[in-house]
């Protein structure tokens, strides 16, 4: 046979071959796939609810639990449970053709007219009703034109889809305050915890409600919020999706006047202390902004960073010295440090709320010029917006917001730069949603990170800086690993 020949064989059992592999499946999946689905999807409902059960056993009253604490992990994991079934079974193969264990065996739902998706109802009660719906391979339903459905993305559809999420947050935030006040180192029933918060009396539940759970939820809703907020403006002032109050100097500069207050003046009650933190963010800021625009540069996102850096390691190296010469003010300043809201009364929340709540109005007035700065510096001038004035007001709620947070609980790492990353993967780069989705998430993260604190070690507790960092380490990893999740 000459070459050409040999050439033409192959060629033609190659043809042959990759016609064979390219050949599309017809008829339903195959029963072991969908077995294989359906193991996976029970599997992921079902999962909270064991890790449920497995919490609620260990709240039994040997072991230091309460009631209020039982009802409180069940209802978090039977609501878990069922976001989970809706969203996976219902949502996405509604939407898409497939859960999570679908997508790993390679099989669609798909409606048997149209060969497209079945929609979000007909694929919740898809177990009671199958009249019109086949579950195939993937690789068939591509072939024969299947399409996602796509999120309708007209202003009106995306405006409705934020303000449910709003909504939902609320709820979320709701439950995490009945937590707060609920649960704790001294177990509760809860008609006791009804009766702290609507008809006191004086007894002892009704003074661990109102004196003790009340005020440190009151101060964790508004701190949390502040930092959460504080931290989208900085990332968006810097541009720079890993910053948060630390790298403008504002901790340092806080730090530094609460440990100089305790070596000075034996100053160990945060209500003692409050001002002169309070002092050292303003300081630290006025700093920074003041270095970063000299030249003319109206306090760019590079001169921000650089001027931040340099001041925070200046402050911090002061810091140091004064705690290694003076043991009173190391022993005191390092409960400070950690960030806790426990220990803290009504006065020191009756005393940074104001602050807080300027810093709110102004983030909230400032998010128009903070999306044209996202734009680029010539962009937002050439639309006619004052550069200077913005960055002026931004620093001025990140100001107030970090420096009243930090004063009263202590810096609190992680929410200034975990919070703005997950609401910007829900509403996108639009400041004037991003600051309110900010300050819920940042109320709700703080408030659930305590009431993990007061769980883990019972009877002792753990500071709520320390299971923030717990936390926003895994995530700090993330973000720095992928990229598509810390662009701005």
């Amino acid at each position: 046979m000459t070459a050409h020949g040999l050439a033409d064989g192959s060629t033609s059992r190659l043809s042959e071959r990759r016609a064979g592999y390219d050949d599309i499946p017809e008829g339903p999946a195959p029963m072991r796939s969908r077995a294989l689905a359906w193991t996976v999807d029970a599997g992921l409902t079902a999962a909270p609810v064991v890790l449920g059960w497995l919490v609620v056993d260990s709240l039994r009253d040997a072991n230091g639990g309460g009631q209020a604490d039982r009802w409180i992990f069940g209802a978090v994991a039977l609501v878990t449970a069922v976001a989970l079934a809706v969203w996976n079974l219902g949502l996405r193969v509604g939407g898409t053709g497939q859960s999570t264990g679908m997508r790993w065996a390679g099989v669609l739902a798909r409606d048997t007219g149209t060969l497209g998706p079945i929609g979000r109802d007909r694929a919740l009660l898809r177990a009671l009703r199958r009249d019109g719906i086949e579950v195939v391979r993937e690789k068939t339903a591509r072939a024969e034109g299947f399409t996602p459905h796509e999120p309708d993305g007209a202003p009106a559809a995306v405006r409705r889809r934020r303000l449910l999420g709003l909504l939902a947050l609320l709820a979320i935030l709701v439950f995490a305050v009945v937590a707060s006040v609920a649960i704790g180192a001294r177990p509760l029933t809860i008609a006791e915890v009804a009766h702290g918060v609507f008809a006191a009396d004086g007894s002892q539940t009704d003074v661990i409600v109102q004196t003790l759970r009340g005020p440190r939820t009151l101060l964790a809703l508004v701190v949390g919020a502040a930092l959460g907020v504080a931290g989208a403006l900085i990332q968006g002032f810097t541009r720079n999706p890993l910053a948060d109050a630390g790298l403008l100097g504002l901790n340092a500069g806080a730090a530094f006047l609460v440990v100089l207050s305790m070596y000075l003046f034996s100053f160990t009650a945060p209500s003692q202390y409050l001002w002169f933190a309070f002092a050292g963010a303003f300081f630290a800021s006025i700093v920074v902004f003041g270095l970063s625009s000299i030249g003319g540069g109206g306090g760019s996102p590079l001169g921000l960073a650089l001027a931040g850096a340099a001041v925070a390691f200046s402050l911090q190296a002061l810091t140091q010295a004064i705690i290694v010469l003076d043991q009173n003010s190391l022993d005191s300043y390092r409960f400070w440090v950690v960030g806790s809201v426990a220990g803290r009364g009504l006065d020191i929340f009756w005393t940074v709320l104001p602050f807080i709540v300027v810093g709110l109005l102004l983030a909230l007035a400032g998010t128009p010029g903070l999306n044209l700065l996202g734009l680029g510096d010539d962009v937002a001038r050439s639309l006619g917006s004052n550069i200077v004035f913005s960055r002026i007001v931004g620093v001025v709620a990140i100001t107030l917001l970090t420096g009243a947070a930090t004063a009263a609980c202590g810096p609190i790492a992680f929410i200034g730069l975990v919070v703005p990353h997950i609401a910007r993967a829900i509403t996108g780069p639009d400041y004037r949603w991003l600051v309110p989705y900010s300050a819920l998430l940042g109320s709700a993260l703080l408030l659930v990170a305590d009431v993990l604190g007061r769980v883990l070690v019972r009877p002792g507790e753990l500071q709520v800086g320390i299971v923030l960092a717990l936390i926003g380490g895994p995530f700090f990893v993330a973000l720095v690993r992928r990229r598509k999740l810390v662009s701005l």
